[in-house]
């Protein structure tokens, strides 16, 4: 199947934002006979049950479509179990290999799916895909089985120096191909999509013709593992071009618009899932980069202060436990006046906001206390309910204040900041802030068991229960020891006579009646009476 086989219409690149969905697009697929009518855009309703469902951006599948040369998804419909990407990722990628059920596939055909039609539907569905718009990014994505369904998800910053390029694309290829084939299935073939824009005196074009190279060379790396790439674009100033298509006809040269925000057919259907985009990348890692400038200066000479202050406590033979106690005091603060203030506008805005809320001397000694492991699996306790939102604010606000000297200091609350996200459901940014993480401090042993959790698809709630435990027994513990009543005791016995040692006891057979079991004496004569009757009377 050749998506670009049948030439674009004039005008049909770029609707007008009044129309619910492009031109181009056709309508939905009519359902299988003898299945129920459904909706103009299908949706699982037990999606919308699932907390991940409203920040999670769905996995769609492309299948042919026979009536037209075009692609074709179903928004809702379960991705490939196996359709995953290994652990083993380039050091700062981002892979989404969460499983997902695909064990009704006859469901899905008989829900209308929603039809992409080209190139230009692809490039407008990539930020659906990953949940953010991917900056400065290699993304690349499976297709797998019979209907070729999205699968694993591999994100890659593109290395700016060109000599690595033949290294990290035959490293890319074969962590996306091999991880699916671990998993007892294989791709049919794979998207590539390149996203960068243009530097001072740069056009988009001069993006494509720069990048062509690279989408050569991971071209190559994949069909040497014998699975072809069946569409490579390149996505930069608002325009998309294909490297896979010759025909000036529907890839035009000087690159075609992409569709407005909100009038695409993966649009409709994101907001019909409630699915959101969080913005482009350099925003999401904008918001937990570092200070400069002379708010740096002086954080920094606040750090200093703070670790004068705090060692020679920490050396102390009590020392180490009165700290830890006082940053989680001091954490849970912070946390209540985040809560009572609560921002609004941009993303800029509230984050301005946050940082005048906490002075640099607070932030200092929160920041070298949560250093310690124990406070910061403490810390790691406020991550749902109505103290999960003013926390990821304070972990954001802290990794900002990490300037200077003391950038790996960042670690700690970037990796809560990713702990929060990946809690409530927000997986995108909860591997941005992991990413981070591990870029400041590669070897931060809970961001790296984090970032593979997420990567492996596993649940956080056995991580959220342990937690919730831990808090349990801490709290009792802050009570007390509980009171247990006494019981009652009797009325105590009067000591009676000491009984013979083992070495006076005289020697026989216990309770017999033969010489030697009874000793003779005073006890003897008292039982005698007058006349020698010995009972008693």
């Amino acid at each position: 199947m050749n998506p670009h086989s049948e030439p674009r219409k004039p005008g049909t690149d770029n609707p007008s934002p009044a129309s619910a969905s492009p031109p181009s697009a056709s309508p939905p697929e009519p359902p299988a006979p003898g299945a129920p009518p459904g909706p103009p855009v299908s949706a699982d309703p037990t999606r919308a049950a699932d907390p991940t469902a409203a920040t999670t951006p769905a996995t769609p599948f492309i299948v042919p479509d026979p009536s037209a040369p075009s692609l074709s998804c179903n928004a809702y419909a379960p991705a490939d179990p196996t359709a995953s990407r290994p652990s083993s990722a380039p050091a700062g990628s981002q892979a989404d290999s969460r499983p997902r059920d695909a064990t009704a596939p006859d469901e899905t055909a008989t829900e209308p799916p929603v039809t992409l039609r080209g190139p230009a539907e692809l490039a407008d569905a990539l930020p659906y895909l990953m949940g953010f718009y991917p900056d400065d990014s290699i993304v690349m994505v499976a297709l797998h089985g019979e209907r070729a369904r999205f699968g694993g998800r591999l994100r890659l910053g593109i290395p700016t120096d060109t000599t690595q390029w033949p290294d990290v694309c035959d490293q890319l290829a074969d962590c996306l191909i091999t991880g699916a084939r671990d998993r007892a299935t294989r791709p049919v073939g794979i998207l590539v999509f390149l996203c960068q824009e243009p530097s001072q005196g740069e056009s988009g074009k001069d993006v494509r013709d720069r990048l062509r190279p690279l989408a050569q060379r991971l071209r190559t790396a994949c069909g040497a593992q014998d699975v072809p790439v069946l569409e490579a674009l390149c996505i930069s100033n608002g325009r998309f071009w294909s490297y896979c298509c010759p025909d000036f006809r529907c890839c035009p040269t000087e690159g075609t618009p992409l569709f407005l925000p909100g009038t695409s057919v993966m649009a409709a259907a994101a907001a019909y899932a409630g699915m959101q985009v969080r913005g482009s990348l350099k925003e999401m890692e904008a918001r937990l980069a570092p200070r400069t400038g002379p708010r740096a200066a002086d954080q920094e000479q606040a750090l200093d202060a703070a670790a004068a202050t705090l060692m020679p406590r920490m050396l102390r033979r009590d020392g180490a436990p009165a700290v830890r106690r006082e940053t989680l005091d001091l954490a849970h603060a912070m946390i209540c006046r985040f809560r009572q203030d609560t921002p609004t506008g941009s993303n800029r805005a509230r984050d301005a906001c946050d940082d005048a809320l906490i002075t640099d001397r607070e932030a200092a000694d929160l920041v070298l206390g949560l250093q310690d492991r124990g406070t910061r699996d403490r810390a790691a306790e406020w991550m749902d309910g109505p103290e999960a939102a003013p926390a990821l604010r304070l972990w954001r606000a802290l990794a900002r204040r990490c300037a200077g000297g003391y950038v790996e200091h960042a670690a700690a609350p970037l990796t809560l900041a990713g702990w929060v996200c990946w809690s409530t459901a927000d997986d995108p940014s909860a591997r941005v802030a992991l990413t981070r993480a591990l870029t400041v401090d590669p070897g931060y042993v809970f961001a790296q068991m984090l970032h593979r959790a997420i990567n492996d698809g596993l649940d956080p709630e056995p991580l959220r229960r342990c937690l919730r435990e831990q808090r349990r027994e801490a709290e009792r513990a802050a009570d007390g020891p509980a009171v247990v009543p006494e019981e009652p005791q009797g009325p105590a016995k009067r000591p009676g006579p000491p009984r013979p040692g083992a070495a006076d006891r005289p020697r026989g057979p216990r309770g017999g009646t033969g010489p030697g079991t009874r000793t003779p004496g005073a006890a003897g004569k008292r039982r005698t009476g007058r006349d020698g009757d010995r009972s008693r009377r």
